[in-house]
C-alpha cells in the first residue's frame, strides 16, 4: 500500500485529482452512508488509470490502512477488471461466488465481500471508482445498494466535471486575456450548461432532506442544498458577468417595493443559517416603499454578506442596517477584522480579483463586480472603507425615485 513508480506527468494528474475529490464537500458524507448501510467496514473513492490505483478519498472502519493519496498495485485490484469492463463488480461472497471464487484480489487482501461502480465523467472519460470492501460476505448484489452507488458515482462525476469546467474557466480569463470576446461568450454557454447537472444534483438533495426516519441521509442532503446553493451563486454571477460584457448589460426590472424590508431580512436570515457559527446583526428599518429590482437588490445584500463572511474576523459580528434617507435607500454592510489597506481597497470592485490573502476555492472574485453593477443600474453609488475604528464598511446608495 505504499507509493508506487509511475511517471512525473502522471503523478501530477493524480495529485490534482485527488486535490479536486477532496474539495467536494459530500464525499466523506457519502462513505460514511454507505458503510452504514452496506455493513462494509471500508469505503474509497479511488483514482484508476490506465497505469495505477490511488486512493483520493477513504473512510477506513476495519483498519485496511489505506489512506488519501496511498496505492495499490492496479493489477491486483479488481477495479482494474472494472475499467477495462466500464462495468459494475458486486460480489456478495467470494468463497461462493461462481466467477471470483478464489481470485487473487480476495487472497492478497483478504477479502469477504467487495463492491466496484465506475466513475465516468460527463464526457466520457473515466476517472476511477466508487468502492468498498469488508473481509466479511455482505448482501450487497441487489437493486436498490447499487443504485445508491450509481447515484452517488454518478454526482461525484458531475462535481468533479464542474470543478474541472471551472479551473479550465479561470485559466482561460487570466491566460487568455487577448480572447476577451470568445471567453466572455465561453462562460456564458459554461454557466448555462451548468445548471442542468446542477439541477439534478439539487433534487437529489431535496429527496435527501425528506428522509426524516434516516438522520444521516438528512445531513448529507442538508450538506448538497448548501453546496449546490453557493454553485448556483456562482453561475448567476458569471453569467451576469457574461452578459455585461457581452453588451446586454446587467437587467433589472424597477418597480415599487413595498415589502424591502422583508425581502432583505430573509436575506440576513439565510446567511444565520448557512453560517451558524456567524455573529450577524441587522437594523433594518424601512417604512416606506423603494423604486427598485427586488431580487438584484437581495442579490446586492447576499454577496456584500458573503463578502463580509468570507473576509470579516470569525470572533467579531457582521452588521447589516437598512435605511431610507434623504431620498436614497442606504444599505450598509460592515465586518470587523484586519484593514484593507489603500492598494487594495481601490480593486476590490474589480472582476476576478481576489486579495492575496484568499484561500483556494473561496469563488471567482464577481461577487463585488456584480454589487457595483446592480447599484449602477439603479443609478446609485456603492462605496468602501475601512478602518481600525469601523472595521470594513460597504454603502450602497440608491435613489428611491429611479
Amino acid at each position: 500500500m505504499n507509493k508506487l513508480p509511475i511517471g512525473d506527468d502522471e503523478e501530477a494528474r493524480i495529485a490534482r485529482d485527488i486535490e479536486a475529490v477532496s474539495r467536494i464537500d459530500a464525499v466523506p458524507s457519502i462513505l460514511r452512508l454507505i458503510c452504514k448501510n452496506t455493513g462494509m467496514g471500508f469505503a474509497a473513492v479511488a483514482r484508476v488509470t490506465e497505469q495505477s490505483w490511488t486512493a483520493c478519498v477513504v473512510r477506513d472502519e476495519v483498519n485496511f490502512g489505506l489512506v488519501a493519496g496511498g496505492q495499490l498495485d492496479l493489477h491486483t485490484t479488481l477495479c482494474f477488471e472494472s475499467r477495462a469492463a466500464r462495468a459494475s463488480i458486486v460480489i456478495d461472497n467470494f468463497s461462493e461466488d461462481p466467477v471470483y471464487h478464489g481470485h487473487h484480489t480476495a487472497r492478497i487482501y483478504n477479502l469477504g465481500s467487495y463492491i466496484s461502480v465506475p466513475i465516468v465523467l460527463p464526457d466520457g472519460r473515466y476517472f476511477g471508482n466508487l468502492c468498498a470492501i469488508d473481509p466479511n460476505p455482505n448482501e450487497i448484489s441487489n437493486a436498490r445498494t447499487l443504485g445508491m452507488f450509481e447515484v452517488f458515482a454518478d454526482l461525484i462525476a458531475i462535481q468533479l466535471a464542474t470543478e474541472g469546467r471551472q479551473r479550465a474557466a479561470e485559466a482561460a480569463l487570466f491566460d487568455e486575456r487577448e480572447n476577451s470576446g470568445l471567453r466572455e461568450q465561453f462562460i456564458a454557454v459554461l454557466g448555462h450548461d451548468l445548471r442542468n447537472p446542477l439541477s439534478a444534483v439539487s433534487a437529489t438533495a431535496e429527496l435527501l432532506t425528506l428522509r426524516r426516519n434516516e438522520p444521516d441521509l438528512v445531513k448529507i442532503g442538508q450538506r448538497l442544498k448548501t453546496t449546490t446553493s453557493r454553485m448556483a451563486r456562482l453561475i448567476d454571477d458569471v453569467m451576469d458577468f457574461a452578459r455585461g460584457r457581452l453588451g446586454s448589460g446587467i437587467g433589472v426590472s424597477i418597480e415599487d417595493v413595498d415589502d424591502l424590508a422583508t425581502a432583505l431580512r430573509v436575506v440576513v436570515a439565510e446567511a444565520r443559517e448557512a453560517n451558524p457559527e456567524r455573529m450577524l446583526a441587522d437594523d433594518i428599518a424601512i417604512s416606506t416603499s423603494v423604486r427598485c429590482d427586488r431580487m438584484r437588490v437581495q442579490q446586492l445584500l447576499s454577496n456584500l454578506l458573503g463578502n463580509a463572511i468570507t473576509h470579516g474576523a470569525v470572533e467579531l459580528p457582521v452588521t447589516v442596517q437598512a435605511r431610507v434617507e434623504s431620498g436614497e435607500f442606504v444599505l450598509t454592510v460592515s465586518n470587523g477584522g484586519n484593514v484593507i489597506a489603500p492598494d487594495i481597497l481601490i480593486k476590490v470592485f474589480e472582476p476576478y480579483w481576489r486579495p492575496p490573502t484568499s484561500k483556494p476555492g473561496g469563488g471567482l472574485g464577481l461577487g463585488l463586480y456584480i454589487c457595483k453593477q446592480i447599484v449602477g443600474a439603479h443609478g446609485g453609488t456603492l462605496d468602501v472603507r475601512s478602518c481600525a475604528a469601523e472595521g470594513t464598511v460597504f454603502v450602497a446608495r440608491l435613489p428611491i425615485g429611479v
